[in-house]
């Protein structure tokens, strides 16, 4: 099968292999999925890049978590009415060494989610980072109705989803941006209101805007950097519920500050996620997508011989949408 691949780590153009791999062979509790698109999100650049220092020592890695297809087979224990389904794919390339930039993925069948037929490929493939971290960050913690969630980064791959399942589900909504065009997008998920993350003492604007009420969660993709102005507009008994934090890798907390406003700070890795919790992400994902409700921002779609492309896009600072490959072009 064609398929894209590395042997070691380095830059995209030193490090990324095009050509043919052995097509897998589909195992007990496996569907065996012709892929159509593979989806490139920033922890697929990141293992390239080394950041997993023994991912290789077993030998060479086909990336990728994210991808849409069709099943083609089926292993013991499923279905054989799932052979011919459409389906999007997650969690591909976690620990184990075969992901979805490659025309055939096998993966367990719960891994393999049902696409609506009105969904295309190439949305498929942004599905499962993105859309699943999002739900789970939003939706964890009960009721958010007529509560009010900030979303950073509303612009974001994750962000973006953040803003609409919190509109979902009746929350008011305040999200930030640091450019015009980033607060056009956040406006188009739903965000009521747009502060920009860039002005100082931004915390103290959230509440401000926010006619003198403060928020009773956040959606954050920066924890470290954006702690100080988060506390500055998070409510008594508050959630911070993050899935990012790259610019300080090990930030200070104010303990006594955070215990005395009775704070939560929750983490999120969709790799991590309970399966009920994944469960209930890929049924509430199935339910939007099926009724059009659903809006996504893909930024490139690329052929298969510009897979090195696709991951110096995601490199790219101030790259918002998704970027996904078509694996037949």
């Amino acid at each position: 099968m064609k398929a894209a691949w590395f042997e070691k780590f380095g830059t995209p153009a030193e490090s990324i292999i095009i050509g043919e791999q052995p097509k897998p062979e589909v195992g007990d509790g496996e569907v065996l999925v012709k892929l159509k698109t593979t989806g490139i999100n920033p922890s697929d650049v990141k293992k390239r890049m080394g950041a997993f220092p023994n991912l290789l020592d077993t030998g060479h890695v086909i990336p990728h978590s994210d991808g849409a297809g069709i099943i083609e087979a089926v292993g013991k224990g499923v279905s054989p009415e799932r052979i011919g389904e459409r389906v999007w794919v997650y969690q591909a390339q976690y620990a184990r060494m075969l992901g979805t930039a490659a025309e055939f993925v096998c993966i367990d069948a719960v891994r393999a989610a049902k696409l609506p037929d009105n969904v295309s490929f190439e949305i498929g493939a942004c599905l499962g980072i993105p859309a699943m971290t999002a739900h789970r960050i939003v939706c964890s913690d009960g009721d958010l109705s007529n509560k009010t969630v900030l979303v950073t980064g509303g612009a974001g791959r994750v962000g973006f989803y953040a803003i609409q399942w919190a509109k979902f589900i009746g929350a008011k909504v305040i999200a930030t941006a640091s450019n015009a065009t980033d607060k056009a997008y956040c406006i188009e998920a739903g965000a009521d209101l747009v502060i920009n993350h860039r002005d100082e003492n931004w915390g103290d604007k959230v509440v401000e805007i926010n006619q003198g009420k403060k928020v009773d969660r956040v959606v954050d993709v920066e924890f470290g950097y954006n702690l100080p102005e988060v506390l500055k507009c998070i409510n008594t008994g508050g959630v911070i519920a993050t899935y990012g934090n790259t610019q300080i890798k090990e930030p200070k907390l104010p303990f006594f500050q955070m215990m005395f406003m009775d704070l939560t700070v929750k983490m999120t890795i969709v790799y991590a996620m309970p399966e009920t919790a994944k469960a209930q992400a890929i049924e509430a994902i199935f339910s939007a997508l099926s009724q059009n409700k659903l809006k996504h921002r893909v930024t490139h779609v690329l052929p298969f011989n510009e897979m090195a492309k696709s991951h110096e896009l995601i490199e790219q600072n101030g790259l918002r949408g998704c970027v996904v490959v078509n694996i037949e072009a």
